[in-house]
């Protein structure tokens, strides 16, 4: 059996979540590089980005544009916060604010937590000289 992978892939979502993606890395590596802001304070900044574009239904048109490209960096992860925290006020009130967004995004939190810990294991951390 040949299977003709121009056919099975879609090369050009492919490549609309490659530069959407790559474009908000380089946002927050010019961060980084041009600016006093530690990397915390930016993961924070791309959080509350997302949560606010989300809130706003901005950041919709974003995910539905470049899927993955654009629901995998860290805007993404606020993105689905403020989702889960809006079905979740329309399922339970006022506590679903409170709930919704931490069960929309369990997942990404437990996938996290134990990669990073993974990751942990294996690496040599060295601390960064100021």
């Amino acid at each position: 059996m040949n299977i003709n992978w121009i056919e099975v892939f879609d090369w050009w979502s492919l490549l609309k979540s490659f530069v959407v993606g790559g474009l908000i890395c380089i946002i927050g590596q010019i961060l980084i590089d041009k600016t006093k802001l530690t990397p915390a304070r930016i993961l924070v900044a791309f959080v509350t980005t997302g949560v606010i574009l989300g809130g706003l239904g901005i950041y919709e048109h974003l995910v539905n544009f470049a899927g993955c490209g654009a629901t995998v960096p860290l805007t993404g992860f606020g993105y689905n916060l403020a989702k889960g925290a809006i079905e979740g006020v329309k399922q339970f009130g006022i506590v679903g604010a409170f709930i919704g967004g931490v069960k929309a995004s369990a997942g990404g939190i437990a996938a996290a937590i134990f990669f990073g810990y993974i990751a942990s294991l294996i690496s040599k951390p060295k601390i960064k000289k100021q």
